[in-house]
C-alpha cells in the first residue's frame, strides 16, 4: 500500500471506529433497557442484568457494522472532497478506479469483522444467552423468593410474600392464578413452604383461603384450608427457551448438512439454508456499501450547496440493494435449491459501485447523458 492508501485508509478506520461506537452505544442502551424491566421485574439481580445485556452485544455489533462503515465512507470522502484533496490527488493522475482501492481494503477489514461476528461471536453468544435464560427460569429461588414485591413469573400468574424468615417460611402469602378466564383462583395464607419432590416445585399453604371466581353465574367459592399443596413447577418453567435454535448452529452444519440441522431443530428448511447463506452475506454487503458510498460521491463536483444530492442518491441505492435483499428472501423459504439468489444484492451493489466509478472516471459520459435526456425532455 501507497502511503495515500495507508492515510485514507486510517481516516476510514478513525471515523469507522467512531460511528460504530456511538451506533452501538445507541443500540445497546435501548435493548438494555427494556431488558433491565423485564428482568428486574422478575426479581433478577444486577449481576444477571449485566451478564445478558453482555451476551446481546455481539448480535447488537453485527447490525450496526454495515451503517458504520458506510457512514464512514460517505463522510470520509465528503471532507476529502471538500478540502480538496481528492481533487489534488486526480489532478496528479489517480482515477477513480485506483482512488477506490483504499476503499475496497477498507470494506474487506470490516467484512473480516463482520464475518468473525456472524460465524462464531453471535451463534455462540445467542446459545449461551438462551442457555442461561432457561437456567433463570428455573431458578425458584430467583424468580419467587423476593419478599415485599409483586412478581409475574408468568402470563396470569401473581406472587407475593411479605416476609421469608431465617429458617425459609414464607410469611403472609398470595397467589393469584388469572389463567383460566372462565375460573380465577385466588390464594392467600399466613405460612408457606417450598418443596422440592420427585422433580417437581411444590407450594405448601396453611392455614389460608381458596377463593375461585367462576365467569358462569359470577358466583365466588371460598374454601379455608389447614394445608394446601401447589405444583409451582409449570410457573417456573413456562418461559423456558428453545434450546436449539437454527441461529445457534454453525455455519458449516449450515451449508453441508442443512436437513440436519432442520430435522433438529424442527425449523424448515428453506430457514437453514437462508441462514447459513446470509451470514456470507452480510460480510459482503459490508463491502458493497463502503464501495457504493464512495463511488457515489466521487460523481458530483464541487458545490456551495454541498453534496447532500450524492449522499442522498447513496442511500437510496443502498435502500433499493435492502429491498432486493429482502425480496430474494422468500423463494428461497419456499425453494431451498434457489439458495444463490441470495448473493444478488451483493451482485447488484458491485454491479452499480463499477458503473458509478466509471461515470466518475469519464465525467463527459455523464454530461452527454444528461444533455440527452434534457433534450428528450424539451423535444417532447
Amino acid at each position: 500500500m501507497t502511503r495515500f492508501d495507508r492515510y485514507l485508509l486510517s481516516q476510514f478506520m478513525v471515523l469507522f471506529g467512531f460511528f460504530a461506537l456511538v451506533l452501538v452505544a445507541i443500540f445497546w442502551i435501548n435493548k438494555a433497557v427494556r431488558m433491565f424491566d423485564r428482568l428486574i421485574s422478575d426479581g433478577q439481580s444486577a449481576w444477571i442484568f449485566l451478564e445478558f445485556t453482555a451476551l446481546t452485544l455481539p448480535g447488537v455489533i453485527a447490525v450496526v457494522l454495515p451503517i458504520a462503515a458506510f457512514a464512514a465512507a460517505v463522510y470520509v470522502t465528503n471532507r476529502l472532497s471538500t478540502e480538496s484533496e481528492l481533487t489534488v490527488m486526480q489532478a496528479t493522475g489517480f482515477s477513480p478506479w485506483r482512488l477506490a482501492r483504499p476503499v475496497l481494503f477498507f470494506g474487506l477489514i470490516v467484512a473480516l469483522m463482520m464475518s468473525l461476528l456472524t460465524h462464531f461471536l453471535v451463534p455462540a453468544s445467542l446459545r449461551q444467552l438462551e442457555e442461561r435464560k432457561v437456567e433463570v427460569s428455573r431458578n425458584v429461588t430467583a424468580k419467587l423468593l423476593t419478599p415485599g414485591e409483586f412478581l409475574h413469573p408468568t402470563s396470569g400468574v401473581t406472587f407475593y410474600i411479605r416476609d421469608i424468615t431465617p429458617e425459609g417460611e414464607l410469611r403472609n402469602v398470595f397467589l393469584s392464578d388469572r389463567r383460566d378466564p372462565d375460573n380465577i383462583a385466588t390464594y392467600t395464607s399466613s405460612r408457606a413452604y417450598l418443596v422440592q419432590r420427585d422433580g417437581a416445585t411444590k407450594l405448601v399453604m396453611l392455614n389460608g383461603l381458596a377463593q375461585t371466581l367462576r365467569a358462569t353465574g359470577d358466583r365466588l367459592f371460598t374454601t379455608h384450608f389447614d394445608d394446601f399443596s401447589y405444583d409451582i413447577s409449570k410457573l417456573v418453567t413456562a418461559n423456558a427457551m428453545n434450546p436449539d435454535r437454527v441461529g445457534f448452529a454453525g455455519t458449516a452444519e449450515l451449508i453441508l448438512h442443512p436437513e440436519r440441522v432442520a430435522e433438529r431443530t424442527g425449523a424448515q428448511l428453506g430457514v437453514v439454508v437462508s441462514e447459513g447463506h446470509n451470514r456470507f452475506e452480510q460480510a459482503l454487503f459490508c463491502i458493497v456499501g463502503t464501495l457504493v458510498g464512495f463511488a457515489t460521491l466521487l460523481l458530483g463536483g464541487y458545490s456551495r450547496f454541498g453534496v447532500w444530492r450524492q449522499i442522498m442518491t447513496a442511500i437510496v441505492l443502498l435502500v433499493c440493494i435492502k429491498i432486493i435483499e429482502s425480496a430474494v428472501t422468500g423463494p428461497v423459504l419456499s425453494a431451498p435449491q434457489m439458495w444463490p439468489i441470495l448473493y444478488l444484492p451483493s451482485l447488484v451493489g458491485v454491479i452499480l459501485a463499477a458503473m458509478l466509478l466509471h461515470l466518475g472516471a469519464n465525467p463527459g459520459l455523464l454530461r452527454r447523458l444528461t444533455l440527452r435526456g434534457r433534450r428528450r425532455e424539451g423535444a417532447a
